[in-house]
């Protein structure tokens, strides 16, 4: 997969968002700049209440991962992408070189992670196959994570869940 930065950090901002979720880390400023700075978002420091409304984002993001009929995700992806209603200009800044935004700075940083996130998993199917947006394997895990790998069959969030459930397995195969 090609890992462009809506492809790529903006699809693990929303991975990071709907796996904040499923711990149960509390959704508050101080919880979300580093991750938000983690993925290069630029504007990062959140109040409450935008916090709370990344919060209500991140539930959104949820349904887009995980096993499911393409037909599915794609109207979720797409749903995402309506609510974001965001408008892709191209800029230039900071020295870079052309690249498209997908919300405008005065809208707020919200705003942003909306557009940017919805953009990001429409991307990820559009360029990369909608199996790829995964939830991991492993019982009583859950995570969400976008498969990255060469032949797109990921399916745990780490090597660690892989490793726990192999031996989880063979150690139901010892005792049968």
């Amino acid at each position: 997969m090609q890992f462009t930065h809506y492809g790529g950090e903006a699809a693990l901002l929303a991975v990071d968002l709907v796996n904040t979720t499923v711990t149960g880390t509390p959704f508050t400023p101080a919880s979300l700049e580093p991750l938000l700075a983690a993925r290069g978002t630029a504007r990062r420091s959140l109040t409450a209440a935008e916090a709370a409304e990344v919060e209500a984002w991140s539930h959104r993001l949820a349904p887009c991962f995980g096993p499911q009929d393409p037909r599915r995700r794609r109207e979720a992806v797409n749903g995402l992408l309506a609510e974001a209603a965001s408008k892709p200009y191209i800029t230039v800044h900071d020295g870079h070189d052309p690249h498209l935004h997908y919300a405008d700075p005065a809208l707020g940083p919200v705003a942003h992670i909306r557009a940017v996130t919805a953009a990001a998993l429409a991307h990820v199917i559009c360029f990369a196959g909608h199996s790829r947006l995964g939830t991991c394997a492993r019982a009583r895990c859950g995570l969400a994570f976008v498969d990255t790998s060469r032949n797109g069959r990921r399916a745990y969030c780490s090597v660690r869940c892989a490793n726990n459930d192999a031996v989880a397995r063979h150690r139901r195969r010892d005792t049968d």
